[in-house]
């Protein structure tokens, strides 16, 4: 993905999950905005955006962090908000082996209190080892811990999985995983 593109997907992430009064954009109950409003909102912020290099950086996205309506008038973040609001997501059973990838200088908090989703609606688990790998690298000397899914399951805990692929869980207590 090019540097443009790799900044109109930062921005995206900030407006669409965290932030969307900071530029003054409304986002409805399920999270969508209009591309429009987006734009224009963007744009007297200083930030030239088009329907294209908003459609590039839902496409070329690694991760799939982005949603476009079928019309492509709209716009949603999958997943990873700190602002509420309603994803319409349905329980899912999870495979039984989910990966949550960290730092080891969280280990020692994650092992006493577990994964908690802090300012973000779920924790977010990955279903391989490699997705993991690559979001725990983020954040410094990679640990992966492997969630009892199944277990966590059979107990009664719910599980989602947003339109990329993230499985998502309330809390993940230090009785369901272990490091890898």
């Amino acid at each position: 993905m090019n540097q443009e593109i790799v900044k109109v997907s930062k921005f995206l992430s900030y407006v669409l999950r965290h932030k969307p009064d900071s530029i003054g954009l409304q986002l409805n109950a399920q999270g969508w905005a209009s591309v429009d409003e987006l734009i224009e909102c963007a744009r007297k912020q200083g930030k030239q955006l088009t329907r294209e290099r908003i459609a590039q950086a839902v496409r070329d996205n690694d991760k799939q962090r982005f949603s476009l309506s079928e019309d492509g008038d709209r716009i949603r973040a999958n997943q990873g908000h700190s602002v509420q609001i309603d994803l319409s997501l349905a329980a899912e059973t999870p495979p039984d082996v989910l990966y949550h990838g960290t730092a080891t200088r969280f280990l020692p908090s994650i092992q006493a209190k577990g994964l908690t989703r802090q300012s973000r609606h779920h924790v977010h688990l990955s279903a391989d080892l490699q997705t993991a790998e690559k979001v725990g690298k983020r954040h410094g000397k990679l640990v992966i811990l492997v969630i009892d899914a199944k277990k966590m399951s059979a107990d009664g805990h719910q599980f989602y999985c947003s339109e990329n692929g993230v499985w998502l869980t309330d809390a993940v207590a230090p009785m369901y995983f272990k490091v890898y």
